[in-house]
């Protein structure tokens, strides 16, 4: 049985905007000016520092609501597995930030214990991440090259070109650091908005690709220098295939053995993770196998294969960073500010909204920032997460950051003891799980037939972040990105999809004409519907539009019209034109020839003026001696300001400016659906004046094409066959008639969809 579908019925007056501030009593609210926000954000009372600190210390919420019983066998679970993985993650993108692998243990470990008091976020493995580390290594390699000296900075001298490099990674991330937490104090966490999905996927794409081609060398057991800047992914291709006949089959045969082996397991715990209670830890247990068959079999003596060496027991003293290097990589630094900001928030973002929990943005920038100053005086590199770490983390139970502390101290443990059992380990095992790691990256090239078929721009700002990232280096490319992503912005709202309306037939509804069969369109009518803000950038864009949509130039009219009346005039002051009963009567031997050379050319752009004229001319009826004036088939325009959400100052006087051109023609203009600041803001700027008034402003586009009908009735009735008349009744105290919709029907040589 089909059910009836629901209606309503609506008695009201109808409304300009005038009209019903005037029925309709207004709250006038004092709109707070700057100094009262500044004032309040720095007025303190007991609640608001209690706020803060709850704020400042998320750990104070979730450690009280903390479960014991339920949780925390769950979280020591979690927390060595991932301590497992944060290991062998941390070991492997050291080498992406060309530093010798045992620091990569300290990016696991000193961020990891501030965000456990910072963060927001409960389920995130907070660590090295392979996008930032490589962008650290970009830096290194920069200020000290494998080949040639380092960067004339003052610090440097007397140290190896490993400490070197460590003190360069340290002072780039205590930079990236400050720049996260001044960030997160001053509230722009925001600025990460500027960062689509679209071009954080090209963006990482590029990334996995540098990454890729970085570690061939320790596949392959290749000397190849770190290089870096624009084109540097193609000079490290030329340099692994120059000497690509200096393979080390041991090296190379155990990267493949490797990256076969994990992938095919991943693929299972993939299919399978509904079944297994934990993910397998592939990637630690080949680990270990690489470990004892290389100790076993003395790879590094007999195959001269590149281990990962001596890893020193224990910590190292705290440094202060370098300032000089600040100066060196303050380009590269916010980059990476952003990048690890973005990443680890989209991905703590997923988990709070699959756990039903907030996380805060700017308390996040303000972890990470804190997080990176304080590993980076340990000698730590760049710390964000890395997605498939979170993932075990999550994945095996983690229900709170108690779950990354312990993974820290599973990290402690190998600093402080084990860590020599780890030294035999081939380096090519290392590249090979970096590898095998990148196949979700890389696979985000499959989004581009997808953005292509439904968003193009998208498309386009996925390319050419990827091609500018690998082509230009990550820094630049991401600039490229950003650059292109606003430029599509731009495009959008510059060049926008205006429509011109019609009525639904029997309903208050109005859609763009092209899309629909039955519909109304009163005879001197257009609505004119612009779907963006109205900016300098597309003020003459919308002019041209409009003018468009109505067939005429309202400018060229008027200067027409009154360059016709200065005709008329002249030729009433000679007496070759008279007043009759039927009119002006030509009685001139020739018609006046149009003339250009008529003085003050600026008064052809004002308002028509009939004074002196003993008569009132009808601009679309024929004139005498041969005077041609376009005529206007329109009496009424509407503009429906329904997505309009903001009018600069360049863009009020270009709407100021097109309103009057059509006023002085004669056309009524209507303004339906204004938002009210945007409102405020036209009597603050002084639009409105004795030409534009503040009555052709209507609540709605219904009450403007009722007030339009009332005012000129539809004489379209009963004139054309083809047109079907229907009634629609508006009941209201300022209309008492019925406007009449006409339907307009589709030939029968027009398909019909």
């Amino acid at each position: 049985m089909r059910l009836a579908a629901a209606q309503y019925t609506v008695t009201r007056p109808l409304y300009s905007e005038d009209a019903f501030d005037k029925d309709h009593d207004k709250i006038y609210r004092q709109h707070k000016t700057v100094r009262d926000h500044v004032k309040a954000y720095f007025t303190c009372n007991s609640k608001r520092a209690k706020n803060a600190a709850l704020s400042l210390f998320p750990i104070i919420g979730w450690m009280r609501i903390y479960r014991i019983k339920e949780w925390l066998l769950s979280d020591v679970v979690s927390g060595v597995s991932t301590g497992l993985v944060a290991v062998l993650q941390g070991l492997a993108y050291s080498l992406l930030a060309s530093l010798p692998p045992w620091y990569g243990l300290f990016a696991a470990f000193f961020p990891v214990i501030t965000y456990f008091f910072l963060g927001t976020s409960r389920h995130i493995s907070v660590g090295a991440f392979p996008v930032l580390s490589l962008m650290v290594g970009a830096v290194v390699t920069r200020l000290v090259p494998d080949d040639g000296p380092p960067v004339n900075i003052t610090g440097l001298e007397g140290l190896t070109m490993d400490q070197q490099r460590v003190v360069v990674a340290a002072s780039a991330t205590f930079l990236m650091g400050i720049f996260q937490l001044a960030m997160g104090v001053f509230q722009v966490g925001f600025i990460v908005m500027y960062l689509s999905d679209t071009l954080v996927s090209g963006f990482t794409t590029a990334a996995a690709i540098h990454i890729l081609v970085s570690q061939l060398k320790f596949v392959f057991g290749l000397v190849v220098p770190g290089l870096s800047g624009p084109l540097a992914i193609i000079y490290t291709l030329e340099k692994v295939f120059v000497q690509i006949t200096d393979t080390n089959i041991a090296d190379l045969v155990t990267a493949i053995i490797v990256m076969v082996v994990v992938f095919i397991v991943k693929e299972l715990n993939d299919r399978y993770k509904a079944k297994l209670p934990v993910p397998i830890p592939i990637e630690v247990i080949m680990t270990v196998i690489a470990c004892g068959v290389s100790y076993a079999f003395n790879f590094k003596e007999k195959y001269k294969v590149d281990v990962v060496g001596k890893i020193p027991q224990g910590f190292e003293p705290p440094m202060a960073p370098n300032v000089e290097v600040f100066q060196q990589t303050a380009v590269e630094a916010f980059p990476m500010a952003i990048v690890g900001f973005a990443v680890a928030f989209s991905v703590a973002k997923v988990y709070s909204i699959k756990h039903d929990y907030i996380i805060d943005g700017n308390q996040e920038l303000i972890a990470f920032g804190v997080s990176n100053i304080f590993g980076a005086a340990f000698k730590s590199f760049a710390a964000s997460t890395a997605l498939s770490r979170s993932a075990v983390q999550e994945s095996t139970g983690g229900k709170t950051q108690v779950a990354g502390l312990l993974s820290a101290i599973i990290v402690m443990i190998v600093i402080l003891a084990i860590g020599f059992l780890l030294e035999p380990l081939p380096k090519s095992v290392l590249g090979a799980v970096v590898i095998i790691n990148l196949k979700g990256m890389l696979m985000q090239v499959r989004e581009i037939p997808y953005l292509w078929r439904k968003d193009r721009p998208d498309c386009v700002v996925w390319i050419v972040t990827c091609l500018a990232s690998i082509l230009l280096g990550l820094d630049l490319g991401l600039a490229v990105g950003v650059g292109i992503e606003l430029i599509t912005v731009v495009f959008r709202t510059q060049f926008p999809r205006c429509s011109v309306l019609a009525n639904i037939r029997g309903t208050d509804i109005y859609k763009d004409r092209k899309d629909y069969l039955c519909i109304y369109e009163p005879e001197g009518v257009k609505i004119f519907r612009i779907p963006s803000p109205i900016f300098f950038a597309n003020i003459e864009f919308f002019r041209g539009k409009l003018i468009e949509s109505v067939g005429f130039n309202p400018l060229r009219v008027l200067r027409k019209r009154n360059k016709a009346l200065r005709k008329i005039k002249k030729l009433l002051k000679s007496g070759e034109l008279q007043m009759t009963d039927k009119g002006l009567l030509h009685t001139g031997s020739a018609p006046i020839e149009e003339s250009e050379d008529e003085s003050n050319m600026e008064d052809l752009d004002q308002p028509t003026d009939f004074q002196n004229l003993p008569v009132q001319i009808n601009w679309n009826a024929e004139l005498p001696a041969n005077i041609c004036v376009p005529k206007v088939d329109v009496h009424s325009v509407i503009l429906d300001f329904a997505a309009v959400s903001f009018l600069d100052i360049s863009a009020l006087k270009g709407l100021k400016t097109a309103l009057k051109e059509f006023i002085r023609v004669d056309v009524e203009i209507y303004i339906v659906a204004c938002d009210v600041y945007i409102l405020e803001k036209l009597h603050s700027c002084k639009f409105f004046d004795d030409e534009i008034k503040t009555s052709i402003f209507f609540l709605t586009l219904h009450d403007a094409m009722l007030h339009i009908l009332e005012k000129h009735p539809d004489q379209s009735e009963g004139e054309d066959t083809n047109t079907k008349i229907v009634p629609y009744n508006f009941h209201g105290n300022q209309s008492n008639g019925r406007g009449i919709l006409r339907i307009r029907e589709v030939p029968d040589t027009e398909t019909k969809f």
